[in-house]
């Protein structure tokens, strides 16, 4: 695998943007500029954000929970706006976060504490954000230390499968080998965006997670919340779909087909109009969708559209979107991130 370390991909796709390929490509970046609408929202969302941030340089949830997967949830938005550890207008919170976490990394692998019962959030929305940190980062020490933390994480991984293939709140062996379809799909695209890094990470990993997909799905194409049951879930096919897309089966498959023929009559365009409702996943399930929306060019700028009039209407005063269960710095940072996907700053949410 070609290494651009310690230079910055970003300067190399500025560079292809600007016409270095045949002169005629155009930046995702100026697309996004011509919203002012999205840009005056993700700016005030941003800013939300950055006071948020505690000086040990973490994010939390609501009564103090999930600081390992809201830090990681918040550094991925701050990286959608363009800024990294040492460049932009949050480096210095992208810096602060990415030293929260490698100081949370067990010797074990894990990216948590072993005694938060949902940990596997964290541990996969922190090698995702870890990972597209290590693309950029310029300072070697801490490079190396990125790089040890996510070899370790892999590891963890694997070995916090369970027999079917999927991953629980903990790990198999923590949690009596219990899986669920959430928390798959964040190992899922924390290990790809390993891999997308250079990190060694072993394929029958993420075998086994497709074919866990491909047991949970009901006979309609949704993924069902367990592979024990549970019933279809529109926010789980959703996220099912764009952990696939991170696996490389951008609709090959049989499997993906079905799942998108669902979330098409599910959720948007034949399951309605896009509305905001105050029960539910809905920002979760959007945060997925969007990510497999964007990469459908026809259908996108239409989706995007309905969707981010809803998100307009229903921003904070003060640049945050209100969620009573777990917080308003979840349902910003995924908000904020979906506002941004266009600037095209991630592989990781790329075309």
């Amino acid at each position: 695998m070609l290494s651009f370390s310690p230079v910055s991909r970003r300067l190399l796709c500025s560079l292809i943007v600007i016409g270095m390929i045949g002169g005629t490509a155009v930046s995702a970046v100026q697309g996004a500029e011509k919203d002012p609408q999205s840009d005056r929202a993700a700016s005030r969302a941003l800013e939300f954000l950055a006071r948020e941030q505690r000086r040990q340089g973490y994010w939390e949830a609501n009564s103090g929970q999930y600081r390992v997967a809201m830090t990681a949830l918040c550094g991925i938005a701050l990286l959608t706006e363009g800024s990294t550890t040492t460049r932009g207008k949050y480096a210095r919170n992208v810096s602060r976060a990415v030293d929260f976490l490698l100081d949370t990394a067990q010797p074990g692998g894990l990216i948590g504490y072993a005694d938060d019962y949902h940990y596997t959030y964290g541990h996969g929305f922190s090698m995702l954000f870890l990972s597209e940190v290590y693309g950029e980062e310029e300072d070697e020490e801490r490079r190396r230390q990125i790089k040890t933390v996510l070899e370790k994480a892999v590891r963890f991984s694997a070995e916090a499968q369970t027999t079917k293939g999927g991953w629980g709140y903990v790990s198999a062996r923590d949690g009596n080998d219990f899986d669920e379809g959430s928390t798959c799909v964040t190992q899922v695209q924390g290990l790809r965006a390993c891999r997308n890094a250079g990190i060694p990470v072993p394929r029958e990993i993420i075998d086994r997670a497709k074919q866990y997909i491909h047991e949970c799905l009901s006979p309609e194409g949704g993924v069902q919340y367990s592979i024990r049951g549970g019933g279809a879930r529109a926010p789980i096919t959703a996220a099912a779909v764009a952990s696939m897309f991170s696996a490389g089966d951008y609709g090959e498959s049989d499997d993906v087909r079905r799942m998108l023929d669902y979330c098409k009559s599910n959720i948007w365009p034949q399951g309605g109009a896009i509305k905001a409702n105050g029960f539910g996943h809905w920002h979760y399930l959007h945060y997925y969708y969007a990510q497999v929306m964007y990469r459908d060019e026809e259908l996108w700028p239409k989706y995007y559209n309905e969707l981010k009039q809803v998100l307009l209407a229903t921003q904070s005063a003060d640049g945050s979107w209100q969620d009573a269960q777990v917080g308003n710095v979840y349902v910003t940072a995924i908000n904020l991130t979906i506002l941004q996907l266009e600037k095209g700053y991630l592989p990781s949410y790329q075309r």
